[in-house]
């Protein structure tokens, strides 16, 4: 898969998700935020679910759907929904095939090692199809309110 640019075209795609399947022609009319994360049940992971989670309906009135990825399993997704609550999707790329279209896929250095890992990243994609905002390497604090104001600017 070639990797996305701000002002294109996000390529289809289609991934198993906690809620069902999701496609970019499902999310058609509506703006969305796809927010990559590391790992279900980490601390700054689990502060960044709960902060979308509490700002859901601002986005739902914004005409936008929130998706969450990382690569970790339905199970694992489905378990992390439930104690945290989440109304909105997480999507199980174990494939890593979303991860690399979007660009994710990072060396970080984990305890002294070289390890591949999800870089916290956010990309808001238009109700057309097109990818408007990309945020990389992201610091949970205050992101969520950026986003939104992203949102809220369409």
């Amino acid at each position: 898969m070639t990797q996305i640019a701000v002002g294109r075209a996000v390529p289809e795609f289609s991934a198993q998700s906690t809620q069902g399947q999701v496609t970019l022609a499902g999310l058609r009319n509506h703006a969305a935020v796809l927010y990559f994360y590391p790992k279900d049940n980490t601390p700054g992971c689990t502060t960044q679910a709960q902060e979308f989670r509490d700002a859901y309906q601002d986005f739902v009135d914004a005409g936008c759907h929130i998706i969450g990825v990382s690569r970790d399993t339905l199970k694992s997704h489905e378990g992390f929904t439930e104690k945290q609550q989440l109304p909105f999707p997480l999507i199980s790329d174990d494939s890593e095939a979303l991860c690399s279209l979007f660009g994710v896929i990072k060396m970080k250095n984990m305890y002294g090692k070289q390890v591949r890992g999800i870089e916290r990243s956010t990309f808001l994609i238009g109700p057309d199809g097109v990818l408007l905002r990309e945020w990389r390497g992201v610091r949970v604090a205050g992101h969520v309110d950026e986003v939104l104001q992203a949102v809220r600017n369409i």
